[in-house]
């Protein structure tokens, strides 16, 4: 398994996905074709947190009067079924990895994923 999930509105997104070679990558824009609860269990499975796959940058926290520090992970997985923007993005999953976020560890982290892997 090789996917990638990510918002096309995004331009952080953009810039990520244009650096690396994806032809062989499942390409899913999350606001057209949100990702399912089997994919976020896989996710899960991998990170062991479905709050390290929640985006606490989404403007849906504030709107829904949400607070974080009262929610557990069943809370986390439920929103993330429930509306793209909690998903921290862009997310490279593999069948043993996976990548989340744009912090600059992760894109080192991913770029090393890429050139050990050609």
């Amino acid at each position: 398994m090789k996917k990638v999930f990510y918002l096309n509105s995004c331009d952080t997104c953009r810039k990520i996905l244009a650096k690396f070679d994806l032809r062989d990558w499942e390409m899913r824009e999350i606001k057209k074709e949100p990702i399912t609860q089997e994919e976020v269990e896989a996710m899960h499975k991998i990170t062991g947190s479905y709050e390290d796959l929640f985006s606490k940058k989404s403007t849906q926290i504030k709107l829904r009067e949400l607070d974080l520090k009262t929610m557990g992970e069943d809370d986390f997985k439920e929103l993330l079924l429930d509306h793209y923007t909690f998903l921290k993005r862009p997310v490279f999953l593999t069948d043993t990895e996976i990548f989340i976020g744009n912090d600059k560890k992760n894109i080192e982290n991913l770029r090393a994923h890429f050139n050990g892997n050609n």
